[in-house]
């Protein structure tokens, strides 16, 4: 099983997703720094009304399944290589015949 199409699907719909939702913004931001790292605040307001709603969050969503469509996918990947990899280190070596180094 091979990764590389659900991440390049999963990037494509969590951008889309995420454009979707901050492009359509309508909200405020502030930010407060201060000495005791404790008072320190970030404030974030997202408003986003219509159709970019429903489908930054569909879209953002379809990208999460995928990513973890391809998490799996790659854990199968590797746990395989692992099993090919003791499967050769059991097997003794071989000597190959000199006419078919030649072929």
């Amino acid at each position: 099983m091979r990764s590389d199409r659900p991440l390049i699907a999963s990037i494509v719909f969590l951008a889309t997703g995420l454009s979707l939702i901050f492009g359509y913004c309508s909200g405020a931001t502030s930010f407060d720094a201060a000495f005791p790292l404790a008072s320190s605040a970030l404030h974030l307001d997202i408003t986003t009304t219509g159709p970019a709603a429903l489908g930054g969050i569909a879209c953002t969503g379809i990208g999460l399944i995928f990513l973890l469509w391809a998490l799996l996918a790659a854990i199968v990947c590797q746990l395989g290589s692992l099993a090919s990899h003791s499967r050769d280190s059991r097997e003794p070596n071989r000597v190959v015949p000199a006419e078919r180094i030649l072929e």
